[in-house]
């Protein structure tokens, strides 16, 4: 049987296709994809020379292409019209690499017809050599570098990167952003088989910081800048090795234990002792103080501490005991004025029933090489009014921060101590008391100084026009506030709805402050004449103008 339909039956479905086409508007034709190029240069961000043999890719490599010797540019993509023929609204985002420079994970917006610039900055470098007494070739010997980070406004060291020397002594660490660093080398312990005989003396390399300290506290910085070397040398001295054991008691079977070893009591990285199966911290240390310290955390959090002198003779004991973490308390005052937070994003409300589940604190270290502790805030087991605590804290001084989805921490104490502006002791003398508001401050602001088509590079971001200037809200010492940050519009306009009530600084910078660190009362000495003081109240919505403050690439 034939499928074709007869002749008046085709005429008759086109005359209801017109029909209906009549009705509707006339038809538009499907998009038809069009041949798109951007093009643009890249540069070094320091001399604003043009980079050539550059890659610029999109995130996900789908679009790739070199820059020409003169840094220039063009990368083609297949795009769609609309039936007007007008262009996609979107950019395309694209990044640029290339050996000797920074890899930069920001994204540019590349749009046709409009030239782009895309900003490299130069790596630094640190080279250097560890140098011996002896004639041994000091090959293989580690090197560890770290960079003082800012986190939550306080700064601390993070290795960034460790290396071995060659034979002739040398190291070299690359890709280095601008900030300040210091080097520590690891221990070298001769391994010789005559070292193993009985009655043998073992001899070895304590480990050295920068240039020739003996300890991390007194190592000196190295301050690079964009694009510098660095040359560094340092110098070892032979020194005796003793074995040391320590028994280790009340550890729980299964428990990893992890030893760090800080010379005269101060910590630091360098010196390194092992965990046995018989129970016992042993290694070799070189005549000295030290303090001794073990951490567990599966399936048991605990810690121990011990303090030990090695002097001309191997050493046994004293005994280090592993005590559990301290438990806190955690009382929370809830004095919300709604039901939901405007600033909480439709369906992300948080109960008020029972366990606080939209906080989160954060326990940071005083001192530097502590373990950093965060997490959310459980239940007290077998309580009946939904108390509050933290387990396994381990003794020791800690900054506390509270994050929320739900309004802002008013008040945090604990034993009369205000936990906002001075640490909190483990163990802890009471319960953290934390009371939670929402009654936020508005803020209105304009930037002066910013005109239309104004950019700055924004991090982890599209750098688009999106972001012109970058506003930091920085709470008086000791006062009431929590420290707030946001970009502003090309046209100059701030408005924030969710400001903690306080008094503040006010601070608007042409680029990100990447190591702000705004806790620090010395660091904040060099803008007492900068940005402006506001007091926010609760409500306020009070019009200000603020000045840009420009930066140096």
């Amino acid at each position: 049987m034939s499928n074709r339909l007869p002749t008046t039956s085709v005429f008759a479905l086109a005359g209801s296709i017109l029909v209906l086409s009549s009705a509707f508007g006339q038809a538009v034709p499907p998009e038809s994809p069009q041949e798109e190029t951007i093009h643009g240069m890249v540069v070094n961000s320091l001399t604003h020379e043009p980079i050539g043999r550059a890659l610029i890719l999109s995130p996900y490599k789908e679009l790739a292409t070199l820059s020409d010797n003169d840094g220039h540019f063009a990368v083609s993509f297949s795009s769609s019209r609309d039936g007007d023929g007008a262009k996609p609204n979107s950019p395309i985002a694209l990044m640029a690499r290339k050996p000797g420079f920074i890899e930069d994970r920001q994204l540019y917006p590349g749009v046709p017809g409009k030239e782009l610039t895309i900003p490299l900055t130069p790596e630094a470098l640190v080279i250097g050599r560890v140098q011996l007494p002896s004639s041994e070739a000091p090959d293989g010997i580690g090197v560890e570098i770290y960079r003082r980070q800012v986190e939550a406004g306080r700064a601390h060291w993070v290795s960034v990167g460790s290396t071995r020397t060659k034979s002739n002594g040398e190291f070299r660490f690359a890709e280095l952003t601008a900030g300040s660093y210091t080097l520590v080398t690891h221990e070298f312990v001769d391994r010789e088989p005559e070292s193993f005989l009985p009655g043998a003396q073992v001899l070895g390399y304590p480990p050295a910081y920068f240039p020739n300290a003996t300890d991390f506290s007194q190592a000196e910085t190295i301050r690079l800048a964009a694009g510098q070397t660095v040359q560094a040398a340092i110098s070892l001295v032979e020194q005796a090795y003793y074995p040391v054991k320590v028994p280790v008691t009340n550890v729980s079977a299964g428990n990893a234990i992890a030893v760090s070893v800080s010379p005269q009591g101060r910590k630091g990285p360098g010196y390194a002792l092992g965990y046995n199966a018989a129970g016992q911290i042993e290694g070799l240390l070189p005549n000295g103080s030290y303090t001794i310290k073990a951490m567990s955390s599966e399936p048991v959090e605990a810690a121990g501490s011990v303090t030990i002198r090695v002097h001309g003779a191997a050493l046994e004991g004293p005994r280090l005991i592993m005590v559990q973490g301290h438990a806190i308390l955690v009382n929370v005052k809830e004095e919300f004025t709604s039901p939901e937070d405007s600033a909480i994003p439709r369906g992300s409300k948080k109960s008020l029933e029972g366990p606080k589940r939209y906080l989160t604190l954060n326990l940071d270290p005083l001192d530097d090489f502590e373990e950093r502790r965060s997490g959310s805030i459980g239940s007290s087991p077998g309580a009946r009014d939904n108390s509050l605590r933290i387990d396994n804290a381990p003794p020791g001084r800690y900054w506390v921060r509270i994050l929320s989805s739900r309004g802002y921490a008013s008040s945090v104490t604990s034993g009369g101590i205000d936990l906002q502006h001075q640490p909190l002791v483990v163990p802890a003398r009471g319960a953290v008391e934390i009371t939670m508001r929402d009654d936020w401050a508005k803020f209105e602001g304009t930037v002066e100084g910013i005109g239309a088509g104004a950019e700055g590079p924004n991090s982890l971001r599209l750098a688009s026009p999106e972001s012109s200037a970058y506003v930091y809200f920085v709470p008086a010492p000791d006062g009431p506030g929590e420290f707030r940050e946001a970009s502003v519009a090309p046209d100059g306009k701030l408005n924030l709805s969710a400001v903690p009530p306080g008094l503040y600084r006010v601070l608007v910078f042409d680029r990100p402050q990447a190591d702000f660190e705004y806790q620090d009362l010395e660091a904040m000495r060099a803008y007492q004449t900068q940005g402006q003081v506001v007091r926010l109240a609760p409500g306020q919505n009070e019009p200000l103008r603020l000045q840009l403050i420009s930066t140096s690439e």
